[in-house]
């Protein structure tokens, strides 16, 4: 993740001090542990300013309103209650070239600062600190002790002490591309090493596009560069220095990040908050979608693993209580062959009442025949009894697989990040497993605001135009089949696997073409655990035939006068 670098921090206030001050703080609302928002409001418009001090996304920029679900953080509250009512006044460095941005306080724009609001944008060290005009601190997000830092402690009721002065040389726009380049190459070595050693206020991503723009290797060393190489790229270091002096920004987005020179331009945007904005979001989203489908998907390994298990053992038990009739059999033998018996006999061999072939049946030869011929019958009524209590056992547990066989196949189908809907999905997937007690709730704070499922379906056409919805979890799945779908639709799934809810939406009076029943199976089978056969048997019936018994997991339905077709996933995957 590219971070926030002096130079686009540099431009994203010059953006937002242009834009948005004066302001008046209306509302202050903590989105997770590392990011708050503030709502400003001017004569113009009302937005909400994130102010981020996320290790690997430390930002600020106008972001998104926050989701309606309650802040339960402290430090957004300490923040509201000093800062509500009051205007904005002020977006400043505390010193030149250094990453520290003062937002200042007060009652009406043109008086003193009453608060300051530092942001630190220094890496895993970043930081958000309000204090008073005496800059005493009242409250911080990352509070550091004594214990933790000697040099630097940050704790409330202390001053409020800047971070160590910068130790490298300061670019400057006055110095002449002789002693630039004299500076640069007095240790030769890598060019963009070279640079990050020899100046403060750089950063990898932008000497990148730097040295992309100048036409030079990154890699390249300060030896091997031409007269026209040098050339090339003062005319770039000066072009850079020039922009942070007059505040020209280009933002755009490059083929790795983003840029605020214009430089490595793939896609432009319309302004600098907008472009942070949607790249960190997107970027944050992609983490938190990676790190969610590897936790989700290794707890239902876990637990289908200790339900297999636990379902043999049971399948072991049933294979045994298999022997109960032949113990029967054995005992009615013994019965109907007294006289055969003598004392002493470990064994006997009679014939079998229905195949006349010989049996051998143990003995205890410290037992009679008949004492022996009760134990028998025990053994048989033990057996039956076995059996009785075990089979309801299994089905539970078979069902409980089969269930989150359900929701495994979900979570594979949602195979990678590419829009916020498919995290949205996750989640929701996340909080069905936290509502059946398969997850702790307190592992996630979940950004759901409602229990209604989202309806983000995947969504085809027919070759005759119909439309087909797809549910990407199991409460999207009761969601489209028991809410909305109509009494024309037809509902399609993969027979006996786990798989996505599918309905070909139909109006009254108009009936599919047999291609868009074949084409509405491929999807079914496609969207299914079975995405890698080349041929899957998919069932398909009216919506209203669709049932779900009472008391059924999530996604699980019963279903009759259905009809089998058979579906083709390889054509939905290779299209």
């Amino acid at each position: 993740m590219q971070p926030v670098d002096f130079t686009t921090l540099k431009a994203a206030c010059g953006e937002l001090r242009a834009n948005w001050l004066p302001a008046r703080t209306e509302q202050v609302f903590q989105r997770d542990r590392y990011t708050i928002a503030i709502a400003l409001r001017t004569m113009k418009r009302r937005d909400w300013l994130d102010i981020s001090w996320h290790p690997q996304a430390t930002r600020i920029c106008i972001g998104e309103p926050p989701p309606r679900i309650p802040d339960t953080f402290t430090f957004s509250q300490q923040l509201i209650h000093q800062l509500g009512g009051l205007a904005l006044v002020a977006i400043d460095f505390i010193a030149p070239w250094e990453r520290v941005v003062d937002l200042k306080f007060a009652r009406r724009p043109g008086e003193e600062a009453l608060y300051h609001l530092y942001v630190e944008v220094m890496g895993k060290y970043s930081n958000a600190i309000l204090t008073d005009a005496r800059n005493e601190i009242i409250t911080a997000a990352h509070q550091v002790s004594q214990q933790q830092s000697s040099v630097r402690p940050i704790q409330t009721g202390q001053p409020y002490e800047p971070p160590p002065k910068l130790t490298g040389t300061i670019p400057s726009l006055g110095k002449s591309q002789a002693r630039w380049q004299e500076g640069v190459s007095l240790i030769p070595g890598g060019i963009k090493r070279q640079l990050l050693k020899s100046y403060s206020g750089l950063s990898a991503a932008l000497l990148d596009t730097m040295l992309l723009t100048a036409n030079i290797a990154t890699d390249t060393s300060t030896d091997a560069l031409t007269g026209d190489d040098w050339d090339r790229l003062f005319a770039c270091w000066q072009k850079w220095l020039q922009t942070l002096e007059t505040g020209k920004f280009q933002p755009a987005g490059t083929e790795n990040g983003y840029t605020v020179m214009g430089w490595a331009e793939v896609a432009p945007a319309n302004n600098i908050q907008e472009l942070l904005n949607q790249y960190y979001t997107d970027q944050l989203r992609q983490q938190l979608f990676s790190q969610l489908r590897h936790q989700l998907s290794q707890k239902l390994q876990n637990i289908l693993g200790k339900l297999g298990s636990k379902a043999q053992t049971f399948k072991d038990r049933l294979q045994q209580s298999d022997q109960a009739d032949e113990y029967r059999q054995k005992a009615d033998l013994l019965m109907a062959h007294l006289q055969n018996w003598q004392p002493g006999m470990k064994e006997i061999i009679l014939a079998d009442f229905e195949t006349n072939q010989p049996m051998a049946i143990a003995l205890q030869p410290d037992k009679n025949a008949v004492q022996n011929a009760q134990k028998l019958y025990k053994q048989h009524q033990k057996l039956k009894r076995a059996r009785a209590a075990v089979e309801p056992l299994l089905w539970e547990v078979q069902t409980e697989i089969d269930y989150l066989e359900q929701v495994e196949a979900a979570i594979s189908q949602i195979d990678q990040y590419q829009t916020a809907a498919d995290l949205q999905a996750l989640e929701e997937i996340r909080d069905e497993l936290i509502g059946q007690k398969y997850l702790e709730a307190l592992e996630y704070r979940s950004r759901s605001t409602t229990d209604r499922a989202s309806t983000n379906f995947h969504c085809y056409r027919t070759p005759s135009g119909f439309e087909v919805l797809i549910g990407r979890n199991n409460k999207q799945n009761d969601y489209l089949t028991f809410r909305v779908a109509g009494d024309y639709d037809l509902w399609f799934h993969a027979q006996e696997i786990p798989g996505s809810h599918v309905l070909l939406r139909l109006e009254p009076g108009k009936v599919p073409e047999e291609t868009d029943l074949q084409f509405t199976a491929n999807l079914a089978a496609y969207f299914s655990r079975a995405r890698q056969s080349d041929q899957v048997p998919v069932v398909y019936t009216r919506s209203n035939r669709v049932y779900k018994p009472k008391g059924t997991k999530p996604g699980l339905v019963v279903y009759k006068q259905e009809t089998i077709i058979w579906g083709q996933p390889g054509i939905i995957r290779n299209s």
